[in-house]
């Protein structure tokens, strides 16, 4: 498929967006508890004061996470003909996964906007009302990403979409890119570091876990698409059953939308190129640069938010270019 930038900024960001919120949603759950523990050794003041600053920290979390799903969702409209009638999509959520997805990623803001205004508004963020709009915000984040994955991997007549690594793979990207943005956000100056997980811990576990998974998964894929047979022009056509078919004349006598959206052919040699590239910038780049925060402070999270998301982009650039419709063998290509 030709790969356009549009869709790759939205499922990108989105997918960003969306892991942030997930984990925000995730360290609110044990905020209470984290707050609690400091009883011994604070006084009421000070756990007040602890709560307000953790407040504010998610805040700031919250709207940048929305920031970018916003930035996700609306890059994605370019990529529609006629983006006035994109509100039609929501009309098939019975029978499409497109549709699910805008669904879904229309009703996180129901949580998100709850819960900002909530906090703004003085709630404690040790309330049972902060506790479930959390546990709401996290499962309908998973639950978007899972239908902006199942957009892919239903259909059939693709193989590199249709596929067991595309799922579990958007899941990981999610966590690891909303994981790089949460663990710069908290290392700010105005933010209060262990609302839930420290910091520190939090990105060890996304340097040398997630990002080490997401590579494995990423290579499994790519071996997968290596090893699966080409379909040719007896899938295309249904005919295989009978014996080889082969194109004798060509179905069209000048390139069509099809051959244009459908055909694109990325040479082995780049493909392999930028698959170490995105490698590279999604594992070496956090494990290697998270030892310079403690020379450059929060200057180094920043960066490997800036590198690991260029490297998403690199892999998600690959996802469509190497992926082929069967109908591309009806033209003998």
């Amino acid at each position: 498929m030709r790969p356009t930038f549009s869709i790759i900024f939205f499922t990108v960001l989105s997918g960003a967006g969306y892991g942030l919120l997930f984990l925000v949603g995730a360290s609110l759950l044990y905020a209470p508890a984290l707050i609690s523990g400091f009883g011994e050794l604070a006084s009421a003041a000070d756990l007040d004061n602890l709560a307000a600053r953790a407040r504010f920290t998610v805040e700031i979390a919250l709207a940048a996470g929305a920031l970018l799903t916003i930035a996700g969702l609306l890059s994605s409209v370019g990529h529609l003909g006629k983006p006035l009638r994109a509100w039609r999509a929501f009309s098939q959520w019975r029978s499409s996964w497109l549709s699910r997805e805008g669904v879904a990623s229309v009703l996180t803001f129901v949580p998100v906007l709850g819960l900002l205004g909530w906090l703004l508004a003085g709630g404690d963020i040790r309330s049972s009302v902060t506790l479930l709009g959390a546990i709401v915000l996290a499962v309908l984040c998973a639950a978007t990403v899972f239908c902006t994955a199942r957009i892919y991997s239903s259909l059939k007549p693709i193989r590199a979409w249709h596929n067991a690594h595309v799922v579990p793979g958007y899941f990981l990207f999610a966590f690891y890119t909303g994981a790089l943005w949460i663990a710069a956000l908290y290392t700010m100056p105005f933010a209060l570091s262990p609302i839930s997980i420290p910091v520190g811990t939090l990105y060890l576990f996304n340097a040398f876990v997630i990002a080490p998974l997401c590579a494995v998964l990423k290579i499994g894929y790519w071996r997968s698409l290596r090893e699966s047979p080409k379909p040719d022009a007896g899938d295309a056509t249904g005919l295989a059953r009978l014996g080889t078919v082969r194109v004798f004349e060509a179905p069209h006598t000048e390139e069509n939308y099809l051959t244009h959206e459908m055909g694109f052919v990325l040479a082995r040699k780049h493909a392999q190129r930028l698959r170490t590239i995105a490698l590279v910038l999604i594992v070496l780049a956090p494990m290697s640069i998270y030892p310079l925060s403690f020379l450059v402070g929060n200057v180094a999270p920043w960066l490997v938010v800036l590198l690991g998301m260029l490297g998403v982009i690199v892999e998600r650039w690959l996802f469509f270019a190497e992926a082929r419709h069967a109908v591309i063998a009806y033209y003998g290509r």
